[in-house]
């Protein structure tokens, strides 16, 4: 099979970073999370990275053009026949034009956009019971994804913490802005045909053999 370029759409709470970092594993696609990436550009003083610390210095919003000049850097630095999958960008159409302005120029078209579906009820409660390590950052829930011994990281041993945008106060407004700013891309990619749904309420395992089902079908032609 060849190396799929992929990108993964879903509200916050949704699993597909949980699921990026499981199909990362399973396909040995490089998965690139638009935050990470971002801090990594930053801490690496790279070009894109000063133009981007310009603006999360001054608590500003990182514009469209300079995100995706970030996350084409990153494509550029894998291997040229290396996979990927982009999860967290695009958020908006004008990144998502943009994208695909960048990697039709590079000659790499995505091969397709899994979107985890969800109720917002649901959401709410994954949410507002994730904990995240403070040490390595690796990601539970109290209820559906526990560590095995509670507070401690499986990982790394370190202490698990609500993230504050966790908080039951701040998810109804987190998926206010996916749904007004973000889920238009749902009919943007359908219409270019590359949208896969998946269930993602469903138990973590099953949504992952979900996902790699819909990769596992994908053409790589390109």
């Amino acid at each position: 099979m060849g190396a799929q370029r992929l990108i993964f759409l879903g509200p916050p709470g949704s699993g597909k970073g949980t699921q990026a970092a499981r199909m990362s594993g399973k396909f040995g696609l490089a998965a690139l999370s638009s935050g990470d990436t971002l801090r990594r550009e930053i801490a690496g003083d790279s070009a894109v990275g000063r133009a981007a610390q310009a603006y999360v210095s001054t608590g500003q919003l990182v514009p469209d053009d300079v995100i995706t000049d970030v996350m084409l850097a990153a494509i550029d630095r894998l291997p040229r026949s290396a996979g990927f999958i982009l999860d967290g960008f695009p958020r908006t159409i004008p990144q998502a034009e943009a994208l695909q302005q960048g990697l039709a120029a590079r000659g790499m078209p995505l091969h397709g956009v899994v979107d985890f579906e969800i109720p917002d009820q649901e959401l709410v409660v994954r949410l507002a019971g994730r904990r995240v390590c403070t040490g390595c950052g690796m990601s539970y829930n109290v209820g559906s994804l526990p560590p095995r011994a509670a507070g401690v990281c499986d990982r790394c041993g370190g202490a698990l913490a609500q993230r504050e945008d966790d908080r039951e106060d701040v998810v109804a407004t987190r998926l206010a802005t996916y749904r007004r700013q973000t889920a238009p891309l749902i009919d943007f990619y359908r219409r270019h045909g590359l949208l896969h749904p998946v269930d993602a309420a469903a138990d973590v395992n099953d949504v992952e053999a979900a996902v790699a089902a819909e990769i596992a079908a994908m053409g790589v032609a390109g």
